[in-house]
């Protein structure tokens, strides 16, 4: 199952707000600031301490000052968005709104719980967080403008950073690793039919009367839903592996599924409701095992495969070309790189803790033992059996200009970007008319000129 925004405190964080809500109780809707001639009142204000709740916000400050501040920062981008005549992409705005509405009804249980919880029909609601989808892009693009229109930053910046700067002060970077790997594979399809076969013999016992919940918490291998009998909850298909989606809404409440395969393995379902684009439905998984004779297979081959290259009887780019299973690095003769940057260099972090422990007491040039890792396929990965190269490291040390002129260059060029930022909304802050409710006066705001801009108590 693809990674749930399951939002389990909901409840526990609604009760939290009660406490924090006390001052404003019995106060009847109000504006609370102006910024311009923008408003926001005291039920826009509500509304986002609701929203924010509900994603799992949580803030060291006060909730409310700390959104109140947000907001009036973001009016006054929008302000200047709309001087600007910048334009928001609709499609964009249609996919991040129905995003949002999918998380949040799976989080609250359907329509019914979201138009219970926000006291408004959900037509209402997608309505308002259009609106205020189409006003936050304007405000991003403003702060993007406002960014990406700094002084470029030169090496001149960069070193004068570093000089200016003491050394606890430097970003310290840390240990990284540079690895190449040989991938084999256990027999998948042989594993495959015999995790068919037992998921064909539970249905079978289902159809013949025993009861899914039961055989889901004695059988399915997704420890959150086996405990609730296989149970998901009302959740949007969108969150769904699409092969899981589509066999659940295609079937009708009551019925079980045939075999369905997702990254995360095989699953029977049976779906217990449908309302629109949301189901509530049971089931099973089953993962693909392995057999100790796959492994022995493996690490022979794997233990041959070292042998050879230690004898230089062939290269390990070229053993890994012709004899690696992971078509994402065999191509590159092993060399390993980070998915989402593209870094040949991985963090400790980084790294699956078994090809971690299967390098971190080798030196440069080393070629671990044989080892059972985890590709990087489905929810928690594919079972696989490697050799890895330790090719280099690069010890832990405070950033330097010689060696991490490009860390440093980020860091130089983010801090000037907050600090044009920063300089914008002073500066709008001081020749904006801007009044703040005193209800707020004790609110401690990041910025010192929010100060002057608080009326008087009646």
């Amino acid at each position: 199952m693809k990674n749930r925004i399951i939002l389990i405190c909901l409840a526990l964080l609604a009760l939290c707000q009660t406490s924090a809500a006390q001052k404003y109780r019995g106060i009847v809707d109000k504006s609370v600031a102006v910024v311009g001639g923008e408003l926001i009142t005291l039920s826009d204000l509500e509304q986002e301490v609701q929203m924010m709740s509900a994603r799992g916000f949580a803030s060291d400050r006060n909730i409310r000052c700390e959104i109140l501040e947000n907001m009036m920062r973001g009016k006054l981008f929008l302000m200047q968005a709309r001087l600007d005549s910048l334009e928001v992409n609709q499609e964009m705005v249609e996919a991040q709104l129905g995003q949002q509405m999918d998380q949040v009804r799976t989080a609250l249980g359907g329509d019914e719980g979201v138009a219970s919880y926000f006291g408004k029909p959900v037509y209402k609601l997608r309505q308002e967080w259009r609106r205020q989808i189409e006003e936050n892009t304007l405000m991003q693009q403003e702060q993007q403008a406002i960014a990406e229109n700094i002084p470029e930053v030169t090496p001149y910046d960069v070193k004068q950073h570093i000089d200016s700067s003491s050394v606890d002060r430097l970003p310290v970077v840390p240990i990284k690793y540079k690895l190449s790997q040989i991938c084999i594979y256990p027999d998948r399809e042989a594993a495959a039919l015999a995790v068919k076969e037992r998921l064909l013999s539970i249905r079978e016992r289902i159809l013949n009367g025993e009861k899914f919940a039961t055989l889901a918490r004695l059988y399915s291998e997704d420890p959150g839903s086996a405990r609730k009998g296989g149970e998901l909850g009302m959740a949007s298909k969108s969150i769904f592996w699409p092969a899981f989606s589509d066999a659940a809404m295609a079937l009708k409440p009551g019925a079980i599924s045939q075999i369905v395969e997702t990254p995360d393995g095989f699953h029977i379902i049976e779906v217990l409701e449908k309302k629109g684009d949301m189901f509530n439905a049971r089931h099973i998984l089953l993962k693909p095992r392995y057999t100790a004779e796959d492994r022995e297979k493996a690490f022979t081959r794997l233990d041959s495969l070292k042998t050879a290259i230690t004898d230089t009887l062939i290269t390990f780019e070229m053993a890994a070309r012709f004899y690696s299973q992971d078509l994402a690095t065999r191509t590159n003769g092993g060399q390993m790189a980070d998915p989402n940057t593209g870094s040949a260099y991985f963090e400790i972090d980084q790294l699956k803790p078994q090809d971690y422990n299967a390098v971190k007491d080798l030196e440069p040039g080393m070629i671990s033992e044989p080892v059972e890792s985890l590709d990087n396929e489905g929810r928690d990965g594919n079972l696989v059996y490697k050799i890895l190269r330790l090719d280099s490291i690069i010890p832990a040390h405070t950033a330097t200009f010689e060696h991490d002129y490009t860390e440093i260059l980020s860091e130089v060029k983010h801090a000037k970007q907050m600090q044009a930022i920063d300089a914008f909304v002073a500066g709008k802050i001081k020749e904006t008319y801007i009044k703040i409710d005193p209800l707020f006066q004790d609110c401690e705001f990041q910025m010192e000129e929010w100060k002057s801009k608080f009326t008087k108590d009646d």
